[in-house]
């Protein structure tokens, strides 16, 4: 199973939101780069990346730093945020990041999704944010009448192999991610799964790394990496089966 360290991107900063929200943010670094260069020294072997001022907006307004980030790093890197069309998935795609992630595109635009799948495979990914079952979207700003099931077998339908799957109750909440909800998405979905939100601990990991076998194939974590809850070294060595 991969850790995948995340770095949400604010204003050229590295911080996070407490459960998205923009007036509850915590920064972590001025500098988003050394940041990338300290994950992949520990040990990371691919690193998630998400421009928040991009998923407000609805266009990417970090690549800069991005940019500096894949040219700083061996690792690959996926990056999420305001990612709503193929120029702009060229556009990322053509400064090294080596998977995107589509959020809200996949409600309010399949038949996009469905071009970029057959256009880029398995480079591109579909984000699936749900509150209280239903998709989350625009930044988890709104949610829509469809559950998060449901969409991941649409785009299962459309072409796509891989998503991340996030319980927003859970993200930043250091409270563990939603275990259930998670298998439930694998089995259901017939996805490979990146699970986020919420996991602050060994615990955490071993939970997950359990649900390999059903589809989960790897963890997005942050918050507790940045405030010292959570060892990447040893999220490493559990996940990997040391």
């Amino acid at each position: 199973m991969i850790i995948f360290p995340a770095i949400d991107l604010r204003a050229g900063k590295a911080v996070r939101l407490l459960q998205g929200d923009p007036e509850k943010e915590t920064i972590f670094s001025d500098d988003p780069v050394s940041v990338a260069r300290s994950w992949q020294e520990m040990g990371a072997r691919f690193l998630h990346l998400v421009d928040l001022d991009g998923a407000f907006s609805g266009r990417p307004q970090n690549l800069d730093i991005v940019r500096q980030i894949v040219a700083a790093l061996e690792i690959p890197v996926q990056l999420g945020g305001g990612i709503r069309d193929t120029d702009t998935i060229d556009q990322v795609l053509g400064i090294g990041v080596s998977r995107v992630i589509l959020g809200t595109t996949a409600v309010s635009s399949p038949k996009l999704v469905e071009e970029a799948a057959k256009r880029f495979g398995e480079r591109v990914l579909v984000g699936i944010d749900g509150k209280n079952g239903l998709v989350a979207i625009e930044g988890w700003e709104n949610t829509v009448e469809k559950t998060v099931l449901d969409l991941a077998r649409e785009m299962r339908e459309v072409g796509i192999s891989r998503i991340v799957f996030t319980d927003t109750r859970r993200d930043g909440m250091m409270k563990g991610p939603n275990i259930e909800s998670t298998r439930e998405m694998a089995l259901g979905s017939g996805l490979k799964v990146i699970a986020s939100g919420g996991v602050s601990s060994l615990e955490d990991i071993r939970a997950l790394k359990e649900l390999e076998d059903s589809g989960v194939e790897g963890v997005i974590t942050g918050k507790a990496l940045y405030t010292g809850a959570l060892s990447l070294q040893e999220a490493l060595a559990v996940a990997e089966g040391e």
